[in-house]
């Protein structure tokens, strides 16, 4: 995937010679917060059956 994620990008660079280098790293930066705060969220939310004896690991927060 991260391939065809570079290969599109010089695409478009070759297409248009815009700033697609600060539209990709945002596009990265917002992945990884994205997918970290739903992890987080997930932890906190009510455990899947099978889960509810599992303990929260020490990296996620606790948030009331």
């Amino acid at each position: 995937m991260l391939n065809a994620l570079i290969h599109f990008l010089a695409v478009i660079e070759n297409v248009h010679k815009g700033p697609v280098i600060s539209l990709g790293l945002i596009f990265v930066i917002g992945f990884i917060a994205a997918a970290g705060i739903g992890s987080i969220a997930w932890y906190n939310s009510k455990r899947p059956l099978g889960w509810e004896d599992k303990e929260r690991p020490d990296i996620v927060p606790d948030i009331d």
